[in-house]
């Protein structure tokens, strides 16, 4: 079995985390993203989002995460003063090998990583799932509530991971980890943790007058 090498692909740091097979709304207008974005569209139309664990998503200067997800860019409309408006998609995670230098935007040399969410048992799906809806039927009692199902008829796992009530560093603990039933088995706890605090905080607020 060949080992993959590392390939050059630039990098968006950001506040948040991007799954395989989430979409990724983007508004860029700094200009060294800019200026990724117009060499994106003009060749493959992908990039890579790691999570900034340290830091600002302005000016620089911040402290990433190693694992990642590789994005490609969907649709894209560039407005008349060159800031971009753009929807991607996430395509595989990858992990850093090399941060190479900005010039002028992050870029690195990055691995593909394997998923093997294929092989999620069709009842453990169910559960989680079924944990998910709970949380948000919770948390729509305090008025913070999806907007339709937050899970869909067919889930698969890294889209139970997208629609799990969950704060960046416990997305970025699901994306890193390798196996699909101990991520699903993470989740889980994850949001049941979520519910349990929501249901004690709605008991503690009482009925609604």
């Amino acid at each position: 079995m060949s080992v993959p090498e590392p390939y050059r692909l630039a990098m968006f740091p950001l506040g948040t985390v991007l799954f395989p097979g989430g979409a990724l709304p983007l508004y860029v207008f700094e200009p060294r993203y800019r200026a990724m974005m117009d060499e994106a569209m003009a060749a493959e139309r992908r990039f890579g989002v790691v999570l900034i664990s340290r830091g600002s998503e302005v000016g620089g200067g911040d402290q990433r995460v190693e694992v990642g997800t590789e994005a490609h860019i969907e649709e894209a409309e560039q407005l008349a003063d060159g800031r971009w408006v753009l929807v991607a998609t996430g395509v595989r995670r990858i992990k850093v090998a090399e941060w190479l230098p900005d010039d002028p935007y992050p870029v690195a040399r990055v691995l593909p990583l394997g998923d093997d969410s294929s092989v999620a048992d069709s009842l453990v799906l169910q559960s989680t799932a079924s944990a998910i809806r709970r949380a948000w039927a919770l948390l729509s009692e305090l008025g913070r509530a999806p907007a339709m199902d937050p899970v869909g008829p067919a889930p698969d796992p890294w889209r139970l991971c997208d629609a799990a009530p969950l704060g960046p560093l416990d997305r970025q603990r699901l994306l890193g980890m390798d196996d699909a039933t101990e991520r699903l088995g993470v989740l889980t706890t994850l949001v049941d943790e979520v519910a349990d605090d929501v249901h004690r905080l709605l008991s503690e607020r009482g009925p609604t007058p």
